[in-house]
């Protein structure tokens, strides 16, 4: 039996390719959403998690970056806002333009590797779709080891 292996160069290619492909969004890309508040009915309603930063072999982390979105359509007097907290440093964002599909401006917590808390929080009752993105930098601006647990959501 004869097997045709003219494909055989094609098909590696695409392999490889696509294997890069989710290999690279699994280690750069950290980022997610939910919706803050669903039922509507709380003004203190948060997200807290711990986002751990370590040397995954491109060196040990400085810095964590972070941006925040909200997707829902804008209500007067309504926000949603990043903070980023650790030892005795914290940050915070908000998006003042609600639903544009554009993200806050980034931030930036020097505090080298180890837990970083991040929590999410809104100005007043009512539900809001969001999103969070962020990284864990070295002092060369090189992405390294990021990951999270949430705490709270409510």
């Amino acid at each position: 039996m004869t097997k045709n292996l003219s494909n055989l160069p094609k098909i590696l290619v695409t392999a490889g390719s696509i294997i890069t492909a989710c290999y690279a969004a699994t280690v750069s890309a950290h980022g997610g959403g939910a919706t803050l508040d669903p039922a509507g009915n709380k003004a203190a309603f948060t997200a807290l998690a711990r986002v751990t930063c370590f040397d995954d072999g491109n060196g040990p982390a400085a810095h964590i970056v972070a941006k925040i979105r909200d997707n829902s359509a804008p209500i007067p007097g309504m926000f949603v806002s990043l903070q980023l907290l650790k030892g005795s440093k914290a940050i915070s964002v908000t998006d003042t333009t609600p639903g544009d599909a554009q993200f806050s401006e980034q931030v930036s917590l020097q505090g080298g590797s180890g837990v970083y808390f991040m929590m999410v929080d809104k100005t007043i009752a009512g539900a809001r779709d969001f999103e969070v993105e962020w990284h864990c930098m070295t002092a060369n601006q090189v992405h390294t080891g990021t990951d999270i647990v949430v705490d709270q959501f409510e």
